[in-house]
């Protein structure tokens, strides 16, 4: 028939189609001369890398010396004498300290100084700027709104001795401070590793001042420990808790009641010259005071002034508490017993590991929520929820506002400790939860709270 024969012609049509679109596409043969090109120099980029595997390997065959004070190991698969990677360099800034090892608010205050000194004194450091006092009092005060003297430079040198470099020094550029050029200032200078350069230059970067900043707070933190240590020695009985497992400071410990920091000596301008300045302010003073100031500032010029170096503060301990009146007649081996099982108490409280303190808290608030639970599956008429519908139903009934994450996971912990009560199932996408309401919910609420006072 007429179609076929037109369907035909059409299909060889487009198969000739078909073949000239193949013969376009076919590449050009390459060229004999380009492969030996090509390949010659494949061949020698494979003998540099072989060179230089050899070298590597022979130069983590030689023994090296570790530089002083480097402790950080190399990590695997760097070569020996290279870079440690940055993750190695600063994996103390990940490590914090327990959240409940609260300082007290003057120490709080002197951590943010630090914080504003560094900030600035990084800044000029930088720029290769000399850092006198003058500077840094000023851009302190302006930061934090607060008084900054040198007994709060002496307290940051006290609590962080390597922190700064204090020097006295002259001939220092003022810039209309009031001061003359003669004049001392005291100098501070960051005092960094050989490693911190740039360009050849030392150099105070950006993850170099979060590292001091969490170096002077952990030994604020290990300041306050020394007290609290003191405080446990003095109880009834005493007390020893390791420092590396404290996680929060005894109930009876005031921390706000620990003595201020006593501030290191700073240097001071030689004698003479404070003998000098003296001597100055008098004779431009002569004739303009009252004999008094004129005889007061005679035994200044004629005096020696020297820092007084502040005594340490020794922690106030508590002392032993007498037996209360109410007590006559109990057995001391009684009290003595009794003392030895709340030391014992206290001591697994404030060595307590912050998981399982947020895992106590939420075992406080199930049985509260148990009967909530309840309510929202009676009200609901079903036997299985939506695991976030459940969530937004609890939410909403809780006297305490909390995000559906937070409530789900006291939901699945209803299942963890009540299986036989609430089932968690996964379907396909989505995840239900289950309730038997037949059970009596004053045995659950006694389970519940049974199961708080074991984990505690």
């Amino acid at each position: 028939p007429l179609s076929t024969q037109e369907d035909l012609a059409g299909l060889q049509c487009r198969l000739q189609k078909v073949k000239a679109l193949a013969q376009l596409a076919q590449l050009p043969p390459v060229p004999a001369a380009a492969t030996t090109d090509l390949r010659s120099r494949l061949e020698r980029v494979k003998q540099l890398e072989l060179r230089i595997r050899e070298k590597k390997a022979g130069s983590r065959a030689m023994p090296g010396v570790q530089p002083p004070g480097d402790t950080e190991s190399t990590a695997p698969g760097a070569e020996a004498g290279e870079k440690p990677p940055a993750y190695q360099r600063f994996h103390t800034l990940a490590q914090d300290l327990p959240p409940g090892l609260t300082l007290p608010y003057k120490f709080k205050v002197l951590a943010e100084m630090f914080r504003s000194v560094d900030t600035i004194a990084g800044m000029l450091f930088n720029r290769a700027e000399t850092i006198t006092f003058a500077k840094v009092k000023q851009g302190v005060q302006d930061m934090m709104r607060k008084q900054f003297e040198e007994r709060h430079m002496g307290q940051i040198k006290a609590v962080y001795p390597t922190s700064y470099r204090l020097r006295q020094e002259k001939n220092i550029p003022t810039f209309g401070n009031g001061m003359k050029k003669s004049d001392y200032q005291l100098t501070l200078e960051p005092m960094l590793g050989e490693e911190e350069k740039v360009d050849g230059r030392p150099h105070l970067s950006a993850s170099r001042l979060l590292e001091r900043r969490k170096e002077f707070h952990r030994n604020l933190v290990n300041i306050v420990k020394q007290h609290h240590k003191a405080f446990l020695a003095a109880l009834r009985p005493p007390m020893v808790v390791p420092e590396e497992k404290l996680t929060r400071w005894h109930p009876r410990f005031n921390v706000d009641e620990v003595p201020d920091i006593s501030p290191a000596e700073l240097p001071q301008p030689p004698q003479e010259d404070r003998l000098t300045t003296a001597q100055e302010v008098l004779t431009t003073a002569r004739g303009m005071l009252i004999p008094k100031m004129e005889k007061a500032l005679a035994n200044l010029a004629l005096r020696t002034a020297e820092a007084s170096a502040g005594e340490p503060v020794v922690s106030k301990a508590p002392s032993p508490a007498s037996t209360s009146s109410a007590l006559k007649g109990v057995s001391q081996a009684l009290l003595e017993r009794i003392r030895a099982k709340e030391a014992q108490k206290l001591q697994a409280l404030m060595t307590r590991d912050p998981r399982q303190e947020e895992r106590l808290a939420m075992l406080g608030r199930l049985p509260a929520m148990a009967r909530i639970l309840r309510n929202v599956f009676v009200a609901e008429k079903k036997q299985a929820l939506i695991m976030e519908v459940a969530c937004a139903r609890m939410a909403e009934s809780y006297d305490t506002q909390m995000p559906p994450g937070e409530m789900e996971k006291h939901l699945r912990l209803f299942a963890e400790l009540l299986p036989d009560w609430v089932g968690i199932h996964t379907i396909r996408t989505d995840t239900y939860i289950k309730l038997d309401k037949g059970k009596d919910l004053s045995l659950i609420t006694e389970r519940l709270t049974k199961a708080a006072k074991e984990a505690e």
